[in-house]
């Protein structure tokens, strides 16, 4: 299987634009009024409408409720939903069987008693993205420009596909695929030059870093 990248927090036609020439697999737009990539319903249809066929497109909720998702399915063209709060595996099953779309959901890690958590939520989700744990009181539950110790989850095999997320760069995305074994890699802070401002150089260094299959000596 060839690593696949996704890049989270798009906000402008020229981001869509420059993922779709770097590589990447999916990309993703993040509904959370707190977040500097929040976008408005009508920004994310004009986004998604830019998005070429075969770059899957991610809608990225936290505890959303029903009628929020309606309005989101209503308006947005996506192909997947990626629940980044504290859902519970119930609440997953829920969005899924409601819905109709694959499930992405996140989970925070921060030590090796978080692990748990992933079996629960791989038996009603279709991926897990293995994120870092937020800091106690912070107000983005993803995004942050954290990183966990990528030796808890090295070489772990599960029955779902993954996605590792968390403190990625350019720089450090090929040791942490090492390091992991992970196939699908997902960044937002990691590839902006300000704070919700995406990067199209880094975009490009990042999807060219995870893919390279050359072997490290």
């Amino acid at each position: 299987m060839t690593n696949r990248v996704k890049i989270c927090g798009l906000g402008r036609p020229a981001d869509v634009v420059a993922c779709a020439a770097a590589g990447a697999a999916y990309v993703g737009f993040v509904f959370f009024e707190k977040s500097p990539r929040h976008l408005s319903l009508d920004a994310a249809r004009a986004l998604a409408m830019e998005v070429p066929l075969g770059l899957a497109k991610v809608a990225l909720t936290v505890n959303a409720d029903d009628a929020a998702l309606d309005a989101l399915m209503d308006q947005v063209p996506l192909d997947m939903l990626q629940l980044h709060g504290s859902e519970t595996p119930e609440r997953v099953a829920e969005v899924r069987d409601r819905f109709g779309l694959p499930v992405m959901k996140a989970v925070g890690i921060a030590d090796e008693g978080d692990l748990a958590m992933l079996e629960d939520y791989m038996r009603v989700a279709d991926q897990i993205l293995v994120d870092a744990k937020p800091p106690k009181g912070a107000d983005l539950p993803g995004g942050n420009g954290l990183a966990f110790d990528w030796r808890l989850i090295a070489d772990r095999r599960w029955s779902v596909p993954w996605m590792l997320a968390g403190g990625l760069t350019p720089d450090n995305v090929a040791e942490a695929i090492r390091l992991t074994g992970a196939k699908q890699v997902d960044v937002s802070s990691g590839v902006e030059s300000a704070r919700g401002v995406k990067d199209a150089a880094l975009i490009k260094r990042f999807v060219a870093s995870a893919l390279d299959d050359t072997p490290k000596l």
